[in-house]
């Protein structure tokens, strides 16, 4: 795991992560032809949101979102995960604090067991059970429980590096 970490923490790792997230994000998934607001996107659902949603969807929408979670959001989460779990690494406190890169992974694993779900469930429209969405959505509340924590983790420590960096280069320039 800490070869992937220490792969994740390179300079063009970190770039060409965060080009994929930010296409994906304000490009790609924006224009979709679903027809709805997508489930992963909500905090959490109950059955009768997740039949409403694939209802609103249509047959076509379906058919593009089954798409878009089995192709995209495959990609998204080994995306931001290597993009978030590079930042934790490289700008880490200590030596001993790199498993805290493990977080994006478990956020990027329940994303992938979410999307399984949720195509499974766009696949298999209208005969979803309620015991698949209450999975589908349990996957979907994590994630979005643990997205936070390791967003502000990377950022923070991401901005606390420059900041120390900033220091030094004033540092240095006022001792010449």
């Amino acid at each position: 795991m800490r070869r992937y970490f220490e792969f994740a923490g390179r300079t063009g790792t970190l770039a060409v992560t965060l080009v994929a997230v930010a296409v994906l994000l304000l490009l790609v998934f924006p224009n979709l032809p679903i027809g709805g607001d997508t489930l992963d996107t909500k905090p959490g659902y109950t059955y009768a949101e997740a039949m409403a949603s694939m209802e609103e969807y249509g047959a076509d929408g379906r058919t593009a979102y089954a798409w878009a979670s089995m192709v995209l959001d495959t990609l998204f989460p080994l995306a931001y995960v290597t993009l978030f779990a590079g930042l934790i690494y490289r700008f880490r406190a200590s030596e001993g604090t790199w498993w805290l890169a493990c977080l994006p992974v478990v956020g990027g694993v329940c994303d992938l067991l979410e999307n399984a779900q949720i195509t499974t469930m766009l696949v298999q429209y209208p005969d979803i059970g309620a015991v698949q969405v209450a999975w589908a959505s349990a996957f979907t509340t994590v994630k979005w429980w643990v997205g936070p924590v390791y967003q502000i983790l990377g950022v923070g420590l991401l901005l606390l590096a420059a900041g120390r960096a900033a220091v030094a280069r004033i540092r240095c320039g006022g001792e010449s």
